[in-house]
Protein backbone atom coordinates (compact mmCIF):
# COMPACT_ATOMS: atom_id res chain seq x y z
CA UNK A 1 0.00 0.00 0.00
CA UNK A 2 2.83 2.43 0.80
CA UNK A 3 4.45 1.88 -2.61
CA UNK A 4 1.17 2.59 -4.38
CA UNK A 5 0.71 5.82 -2.40
CA UNK A 6 4.22 6.94 -3.33
CA UNK A 7 3.63 6.01 -6.97
CA UNK A 8 0.39 8.02 -7.03
CA UNK A 9 2.21 10.99 -5.52
CA UNK A 10 5.01 10.85 -8.10
CA UNK A 11 2.59 10.40 -10.99
CA UNK A 12 0.48 13.30 -9.77
CA UNK A 13 3.59 15.46 -9.36
CA UNK A 14 4.45 14.90 -13.02
CA UNK A 15 0.88 15.29 -14.30
CA UNK A 16 -1.35 16.82 -11.61
CA UNK A 17 -4.57 14.89 -11.16
CA UNK A 18 -3.46 11.64 -12.75
CA UNK A 19 -2.69 10.02 -9.40
CA UNK A 20 -6.20 10.80 -8.18
CA UNK A 21 -7.74 9.51 -11.40
CA UNK A 22 -5.80 6.25 -11.17
CA UNK A 23 -6.90 5.82 -7.56
CA UNK A 24 -10.54 6.29 -8.55
CA UNK A 25 -11.21 9.90 -7.59
CA UNK A 26 -11.83 11.14 -11.12
CA UNK A 27 -13.55 14.43 -10.20
CA UNK A 28 -10.63 15.53 -8.04
CA UNK A 29 -8.16 14.43 -10.72
CA UNK A 30 -9.93 16.34 -13.47
CA UNK A 31 -10.19 19.47 -11.33
CA UNK A 32 -6.46 19.37 -10.52
CA UNK A 33 -5.61 18.81 -14.18
CA UNK A 34 -7.81 21.69 -15.37
CA UNK A 35 -6.32 23.87 -12.63
CA UNK A 36 -2.86 23.02 -13.93
CA UNK A 37 -3.82 23.94 -17.50
CA UNK A 38 -5.25 27.29 -16.38
CA UNK A 39 -2.25 28.00 -14.16
CA UNK A 40 0.27 27.17 -16.88
CA UNK A 41 -1.58 29.31 -19.43
CA UNK A 42 -1.69 32.24 -17.00
CA UNK A 43 2.00 31.86 -16.19
CA UNK A 44 2.89 31.68 -19.87
CA UNK A 45 1.10 34.93 -20.68
CA UNK A 46 1.52 36.90 -17.43
CA UNK A 47 4.53 35.73 -15.45
CA UNK A 48 6.91 33.80 -17.66
CA UNK A 49 9.84 34.18 -15.28
CA UNK A 50 11.33 32.69 -12.10
CA UNK A 51 8.27 33.54 -10.01
CA UNK A 52 5.99 31.78 -12.47
CA UNK A 53 8.20 28.72 -12.43
CA UNK A 54 8.18 28.71 -8.63
CA UNK A 55 4.38 28.92 -8.52
CA UNK A 56 4.09 26.11 -11.05
CA UNK A 57 6.48 23.93 -9.07
CA UNK A 58 4.56 24.56 -5.85
CA UNK A 59 1.32 23.55 -7.58
CA UNK A 60 2.90 20.32 -8.81
CA UNK A 61 4.27 19.60 -5.33
CA UNK A 62 0.83 20.19 -3.83
CA UNK A 63 -0.82 17.86 -6.36
CA UNK A 64 1.74 15.12 -5.65
CA UNK A 65 1.40 15.49 -1.88
CA UNK A 66 -2.40 15.52 -2.10
CA UNK A 67 -2.43 12.31 -4.15
CA UNK A 68 -0.03 10.67 -1.68
CA UNK A 69 -2.01 11.80 1.37
CA UNK A 70 -5.43 10.81 0.00
CA UNK A 71 -4.42 7.33 -1.13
Amino acid sequence: MQKEAIANGVISFIIPGLGHAIHGNAKRGISLFIGMLILHAAIYFLANNFAGSAISTLYHLYAGYDAYRNY
